[in-house]
């Protein structure tokens, strides 16, 4: 401590010696929001774009989206040959299932697919909003589509699967680029641990999307066919349940409402008595069509179970 009040501390020579610290370097700091303070050895230096380089294979499209999940800004594709017709196809409609990844570049022996959205700019809260928005909404037109026998509605909502796809995986993204960068997690404000909770919940919230989805299929496979209207009662009385009980789970995680979390798990009573309902009723409906049905009733339950998982990450409001 020096005279005037000023406090020194030393740094591991091991450490300054591997990030090139030397006398008078100048190094970033930052205090967190529990008190501890962050020594960055990058001060005022722009992030580098990490680049990654495969070779086309039968497994194109997962090392693609491995590579994006994983971070990497530039995805370089290359080969001794050239990239086929086929190759290329299958290059652009993967990159079109991953947001912010475009084709740059393209030549006969290669393709350069760079991911141009800046993850300081995407608070994951907001992307976990806007995929729940999607599966809420499609979530709630399977089950209209189902009652009306409406087949057109049905074909949007199996569409609408690809866009809560896309923004499941950009979320992961960005919060395995959160998990690799203190910095960032600082300035977003979302820390380790919270990643791994916003990663199940949108995995959670991707799932009720394809069960959504199947839903509508479903309904296609039914070709307009129009249920009952005592079926549809009841029917209706089981999706009520469960479009509440996903609704305000989402909602209950990212306000940290516990009291609201635990109102879901206890609606269970309640929903295998909706749900033993619509299953009876099911059962005495004509041959072609009891089965989808009886399929629908199973698929609405596991979107409540989706739904009370949850509301189980919800963790209570911490002071600091």
């Amino acid at each position: 401590m020096t005279r005037g009040g000023t406090f020194f501390i030393s740094l591991p020579k091991e450490w300054a010696g591997k990030n090139g610290i030397k006398r008078s370097s100048v190094v970033a700091t930052s205090e967190t929001a529990d008190g501890r303070l962050l020594v960055d050895p990058r001060y005022d230096v722009e992030p580098i774009s990490s680049t990654v380089v495969i070779k086309p294979s039968p497994h194109l499209e997962r090392e693609i989206i491995g590579k994006y999940l994983l971070g990497y800004d530039i995805i370089r594709i290359e080969t001794k040959d050239r990239i086929s017709p086929e190759e290329r196809e299958k290059i652009k409609k993967t990159s079109s299932r991953l947001i912010g990844l475009e084709v740059i570049e393209e030549d006969y022996s290669n393709m350069v697919l760079q991911c141009l959205l800046e993850a300081s700019a995407l608070p994951p809260e907001r992307i976990l909003r806007r995929e729940e928005s999607i599966s809420l909404s499609m979530h709630r037109d399977a089950m209209t589509a189902l009652i009306n026998g409406d087949t057109h509605i049905a074909e949007s909502v199996v569409q609408r699967d690809n866009e809560v796809d896309r923004l499941y995986f950009l979320l992961v993204r960005l919060l395995r680029t959160i998990i690799q960068n203190p910095g960032l997690s600082e300035k977003l404000e979302v820390y380790p641990i919270d990643c791994l909770d916003h990663r199940l919940v949108a995995s959670l919230i991707e799932s009720i999307g394809d069960l959504s989805s199947q839903i509508a299929e479903h309904v296609v496979q039914l070709d307009g066919l129009k249920i009952g209207r005592d079926l549809s009662e009841r029917v209706l009385a089981l999706h009520k349940i469960v479009y509440d009980a996903h609704e305000e789970s989402v909602v209950s995680f990212l306000s940290r409402n516990i009291t609201m979390a635990e109102s879901i798990r206890e609606r269970r009573t309640d929903f295998e008595r909706a749900y033993r309902e619509a299953e009876s009723a099911s059962n005495v409906q004509p041959a072609e069509s009891a089965p989808h049905l009886l399929s629908v009733a199973s698929i609405i339950s596991r979107m409540y179970d989706h739904a009370v998982d949850i509301s189980d990450l919800t963790m209570p409001k911490t002071i600091h």
